[in-house]
């Protein structure tokens, strides 16, 4: 009979709460990073429907040059914000999730240049105190109400099109690099093909040029739990009991679903959630990796919410470079250098469509450079492990 490990439930809920918030070790960071916001009084969707009030949270590190072509626009992933890097107070427990290669003499050096984060609308954290968004669980200001199910559903370059509402006020026309992970990859395409004369150089990390039927059909089993939850309620229920529940399940899928089976195999195995309760005896006794998926669901469905998830699903499922005509235009259309970074062992944006993206982008003689990561968590080594490609992307935005 496999007995539990070493690993207690409250280390196992630790490492919950950081599996859809990615950290990095604690570094010391100066300034403090201030967090601002935007107010854009009218945007006007790609499906033609105007949200008033869109205001959304960014923030920067290092300086603006005069000149303003020093900025590099950091894009996040599905679960994450605008705390890319530093911190908000002294004694935060750990950095933003990049870090590690965001700062002072990092590859992405921020002597050098002005780095640039902001959330999106319909921000999966919609309340988490640090994220600025707009979307369901927000006012609309014309009916005093939130907007549950009645927000305009958006796309990825919808995104786009809010981070050029913020570049417009900054006077910043021109970027020298765009660089997102995950959903961040996806605007960074879309950056790069809708807007050309704006980008000098695309990072995508872990994600490929659209989402395949794969991945639209894994985004609507993200979903399923949260619209299977009585407490959704067609997505009204601002007024009443949230999905908590669905949310958390939702959460827990998209936690594995972002892992690899290395990490569940190599850090569980067969071990019991406790010593004392055989998972044969009660459905009632878990494995220790149901007790970690359950713990980080719903340590995270507490600053989420779940009409967010569904927009973001949804804008993930729109995907695909260029919004136009075709696939390969969008792709084509990209004209900046781009260097992809993935990982192999990548359940959500697998090898081969990363790899036949750049395929696509290099056929008419744009410059692409592939760099593979190298790791047991899967998806989530395109944050945890990036600092694998730190030479590769410090020499990439030095290059003329």
């Amino acid at each position: 009979m496999p007995k539990p490990s070493t690993l207690s439930l409250v280390a196992a809920g630790a490492l919950a709460a950081l599996m859809l918030a990615p950290t990095n070790p604690a570094t010391a960071y100066e300034p403090l990073v201030e967090k601002q916001s935007i107010t854009i009084p009218a945007f006007t969707t790609q499906g033609g429907a105007t949200i008033p009030d869109m205001t959304l949270g960014w923030e920067a590190y290092g300086t603006l040059n005069a000149a303003r072509d020093n900025a590099v626009l950091i894009t996040h992933y599905f679960s994450g914000n605008s705390h890319a890097a530093g911190r908000y107070d002294a004694d935060d427990a750990a950095p933003g999730y990049w870090d590690s290669i965001i700062g002072s003499g990092k590859p992405i050096d921020t002597d050098t240049y002005y780095v640039i984060s902001m959330d999106t609308p319909v921000n999966l954290g919609a309340h988490d105190p640090h994220v600025i968004t707009t979307g369901p669980a927000t006012v609309n200001p014309d009916t005093g109400r939130p907007w549950g199910m009645a927000f305009p559903i958006l796309t990825i370059r919808d995104f786009v099109e809010t981070q050029t509402a913020l570049l417009d006020t900054l006077g910043i026309t021109r970027l020298h690099a765009v660089m997102g992970a995950s959903m961040g990859s996806l605007q960074a395409y879309e950056w790069a093909s809708t807007h050309p004369d704006r980008v000098a150089r695309v990072i995508p990390v872990i994600g490929s040029g659209w989402a395949d039927a794969d991945l639209i059909a894994w985004l609507n089993v993200w979903g399923a739990p949260i619209r299977l939850d009585p407490h959704w309620n067609g997505g009204e229920y601002y007024d009443g009991e949230p999905p908590t529940r669905g949310l958390a399940e939702a959460l827990k899928i998209v936690t594995l679903h972002a892992q690899s089976p290395e990490w569940s195999n190599g850090l569980f195995g067969r071990t019991w959630a406790s010593p004392d309760a055989n998972p044969a005896d009660s459905f009632d006794n878990r494995f220790q990796v149901e007790a970690v998926l359950d713990a980080a669901g719903a340590a995270r469905a507490r600053t989420s919410d779940a009409n967010h998830f569904l927009y973001l699903a949804k804008a993930n499922q729109l995907f695909y470079t260029g919004h136009g005509d075709s696939l390969v235009k969008g792709l084509l259309d990209i004209e900046a250098p781009v260097l992809i970074i993935h990982t192999n062992e990548d359940l959500i944006f697998p090898g081969d469509a990363v790899r036949e993206t750049a395929t696509l982008i290099k056929s008419d003689g744009t410059p692409v450079d592939i760099v593979e990561l190298q790791g047991t968590r899967g998806h989530l080594d395109g944050v945890l492990s990036i600092g694998q490609a730190g030479a590769a992307i410090r020499a990439f935005l030095t290059e003329e």
